[in-house]
């Protein structure tokens, strides 16, 4: 690890020495932890799968990056926020990190929590990487969508401290057998090859507890939908905890239906829920 920090915004100062002269590089840190206000109160110069070489090379994209360099598909503005495709690597890994927080913060009062969400986080930013880069069982693309605040002429920001909300949308095909998207729980390598087998699922949405109560959820899913549709998708998936009657509420305002449930003495009970596009 580089070096570690505990600051107010999110930069740390790191003396580099060249030869006999040193010069001072400002990096970007992610954060580790955050306050009751939800601004970070830890962070880490995270390096488990960047060399210093690859950061100072990053070093502009992940401080000053404006809204036009980063929006070039397919958008969604609503309030002050903006939904899109994530874009580069610090996004992809501050989606990771919500993702981590959703996880585990139902079980904040565990010793060490801290220790196994930033394990998470990596775990999981490994793993959407390999998605979005079309490695991944039937899953013929996966694209992370993000919902970042508006850029502000008066507010400097730097690309971690915006990402405020992240889901997955991906185009797969069905296992051959398949009706409905987790019916075969063991997956053989056959594909449905039709066209007609093709559907887009969605999947981890989750948004800052800090940022909820603002319609970023649900504009993420408006976003994904049109995302389907440019892709000639017919039908859009997504399973929903059966206990997470308030996630259930908004794909139905959505518009998704209830197609599929899981086996009542299932020890994850879920919901498999449909859109017709």
């Amino acid at each position: 690890m580089n070096s570690i920090g505990y600051l107010n915004d999110r930069t740390i100062f790191i003396e580099d020495y060249v030869g006999r002269e040193s010069r001072v590089i400002k990096w970007t840190l992610i954060p580790a932890s955050a306050g009751k206000d939800g601004n970070p109160t830890q962070f880490i110069v995270f390096d488990g799968y960047y060399h210093i070489q690859y950061w100072k090379h990053r070093l502009k994209a992940i401080i000053d990056v404006s809204d036009k360099e980063m929006c070039k598909g397919l958008k969604r503005a609503f309030g002050r926020f903006v939904a899109r495709e994530a874009v580069i690597d610090e996004e992809y890994w501050t989606a990771s990190w919500l993702r981590a927080e959703a996880h585990w913060d139902p079980m904040s009062y565990m010793r060490h929590v801290d220790n196994y969400k930033r394990k998470y986080a990596e775990e999981e930013f490994n793993a959407l990487k390999r998605r979005c880069a079309g490695r991944e069982g039937n899953s013929l693309k996966c694209l992370c969508i993000v919902s970042v605040k508006k850029e502000d002429p008066n507010i400097r920001r730097t690309v971690l401290n915006s990402v405020v909300g992240t889901l997955d949308l991906s185009i797969r095909l069905l296992l051959h057998g398949e009706k409905f998207p987790g019916e075969i729980k063991k997956p053989c390598s056959i594909l449905a090859t039709h066209d007609t087998q093709r559907y887009a699922y969605i999947a981890n949405v989750c948004v800052s507890k800090f940022a909820r109560r603002q319609g970023i959820a649900s504009n993420m899913l408006y976003l994904a939908t049109d995302m389907a549709v440019s892709a000639g998708m017919k039908q859009l998936f997504v399973h929903v905890h059966a206990d997470n009657t308030s996630a259930q509420e908004l794909y139905r305002k959505i518009g998704f239906e209830v197609v599929g449930a899981s086996p009542p003495a299932s020890e994850d009970p879920r919901f498999l829920m449909c859109m017709e596009l």
